[in-house]
């Protein structure tokens, strides 16, 4: 069986499952995380761009565990992505969601090896003061005290500036095609889905409370490293 490393719980997988719009609740890819490939950041955005939302789950060396859901696909560059739907989340020490203001459209940021710009991974605020940021360095990142771009939203991290403990990215909804995409074929000429030969996906598919048989849908992709 397959296994995925995790630090989410079946309270949080629930929780972040119910807070993503509908049309992506049945679908989670695992994309990367630090337990399986390791502390580095091109390695993770070699994952995770190209992929569809995500969910961006951060354990901090305080304890804190906190993220971020991008309604994109992530892609380098100096602008930002996303749009209303995208949130941060807190899981530890408490569950919460913020969602956005509509002050501005500072949804979510990824960039690297620019001078003049800030390289790494974030979400909401402004530049050097983001509600969620890692560090392209890896290894650390900063949460501000204030999120102009998330309602609500106190400083996640346990510290304003922390050491990064763990990181996770989930894939949720189907994973975008491209043009020249030949798709595996399953039997009867459907696609074919991890869960025909994947047994840890079955499994968190369950921890999710779906049911792989229920209305014939089949639910969890995952990649292949």
């Amino acid at each position: 069986m397959k296994k995925f490393p995790s630090i989410l719980d079946l309270s949080h997988m629930l929780f972040l499952n119910m807070a993503l719009p509908l049309k992506l609740q049945t679908e989670w890819r695992f994309l990367f995380s630090t337990a399986v490939h390791g502390e580095s950041f091109s390695k993770m955005i070699g994952h995770v761009v190209g992929q569809g939302p995500t969910l961006i789950i951060i354990k901090d060396t305080g304890g804190h565990i906190f993220g971020g859901f991008a309604s994109d696909s992530w892609k380098i560059g100096p602008n930002y992505l996303g749009d209303s739907t995208c949130f941060l989340f807190s899981l530890k020490p408490c569950m919460m969601v913020y969602e956005t203001t509509g002050y501005n459209n500072h949804y979510q940021y990824l960039n690297i090896q620019q001078q003049t710009m800030p390289n790494g991974l974030g979400m909401g605020g402004q530049f050097n003061y983001f509600g969620m940021w890692l560090d392209a360095a890896f290894g650390s990142g900063h949460c501000s005290e204030t999120c102009t771009t998330y309602k609500n939203c106190p400083m996640l991290s346990s510290s304003k500036n922390f050491t990064v403990s763990h990181v996770e990215v989930w894939a949720v909804g189907p994973k975008p095609k491209s043009e020249d995409e030949d798709e595996e074929e399953g039997e009867g000429g459907s696609k074919k889905s991890i869960l025909d030969v994947d047994l840890g996906a079955k499994a968190l598919l369950e921890l999710v409370g779906k049911s792989q048989h229920s209305e014939g849908i089949r639910e969890i992709d995952a990649d292949e490293d």
